[in-house]
């Protein structure tokens, strides 16, 4: 059983359970001539109709959110959702309307002829190839929808909410760890004077690192690796660079970062060397 918050459309309904979780029902015709405060007692009749559970809270910031979307959107979403399961099964429902939100202002955009630059494109796809893929899906199948040409950075931030349905990570936190991840990057690059191709594999291998090691002192995990001292006498150059950007890294996220990630950054420099 199910009791109507608002109606979105004729295809929508932003609904309570009779445990009171807000969720978003989606089928053809599943909010035609519904009210608020009005019982669904079954979707039987619905075969197709679909249940999205939204991030639990009280029932003005779920109305709140769903007002400043345009409806459409949310149905565009929700099919992106769906085609990113089939690759993960446990993706959660909670992007649904952070993911609408974003293809709104794309499609605002487009519209406007505006173009939203994306300067992590390439380190998106090198960081997560797979939502990648399916952003890419779902981006052209929105682009046929709604008969329009949607730049293909917009892929890449699609990437980012998916890759928040499958972590606990939202869009927001993947974007800052990628651009923080980047600028090692960059700095490892001007530190040594080469430039590493976005496409090849050490590139790939190098900002996965730096990008789950941010994710490894936000969470403050320990690495276990005691081989400072061999690094350190190995392989000074990396080793001191890989200090260098530690430290950085430390004023930037405010947290300390032991010495076996600057161990295991030196590697990782060093075979870039």
């Amino acid at each position: 059983m199910f009791r109507v918050i608002k109606p979105l459309n004729n295809n929508g309904l932003l609904a309570l359970t009779e445990e009171g979780r807000e969720v978003i029902l989606l089928g053809k015709g599943i909010g035609f001539g519904k009210k608020s405060g009005e019982r669904i007692e079954s979707l039987t009749h619905l075969p197709q109709a679909k249940v999205y559970h939204l991030v639990t809270g009280d029932e003005n910031s779920a109305l709140q959110r769903v007002n400043g979307i345009d409806p459409h959107a949310v149905e565009l979403a929700a099919r992106v959702l769906d085609e990113a399961r089939k690759s993960f099964p446990d993706m959660t429902d909670d992007i649904l309307l952070p993911m609408a939100d974003h293809i709104a202002m794309a499609l605002e955009r487009c519209r406007r002829g505006i173009r939203l630059p994306n300067p992590l494109q390439h380190d998106i796809m090198a960081m997560f190839p797979d939502e990648y893929r399916i952003a890419e899906q779902g981006l052209h199948a929105i682009e046929r929808e709604e008969a329009v040409h949607l730049p293909p950075e917009e892929a890449g931030y699609l990437s980012l909410h998916i890759h928040a349905g499958i972590s606990e990570q939202n869009a927001g936190d993947s974007l800052t760890n990628i651009r923080l991840a980047a600028d090692c990057i960059a700095k490892i690059e001007a530190e040594l004077g080469i430039s590493l191709r976005r496409t090849e594999l050490k590139y790939t291998r190098l900002i996965s690192h730096v990008c789950y090691m941010i994710l490894r002192i936000r969470a403050q995990e320990e690495v276990p690796l005691q081989m400072d001292e061999y690094v350190h006498k190995m392989y000074p150059r990396a080793y001191q660079l890989a200090e260098k950007l530690c430290k950085a890294l430390e004023e930037k996220l405010c947290l300390p970062i032991s010495s076996a990630e600057v161990t295991l950054l030196a590697i990782h420099i060093q075979r870039v060397l």
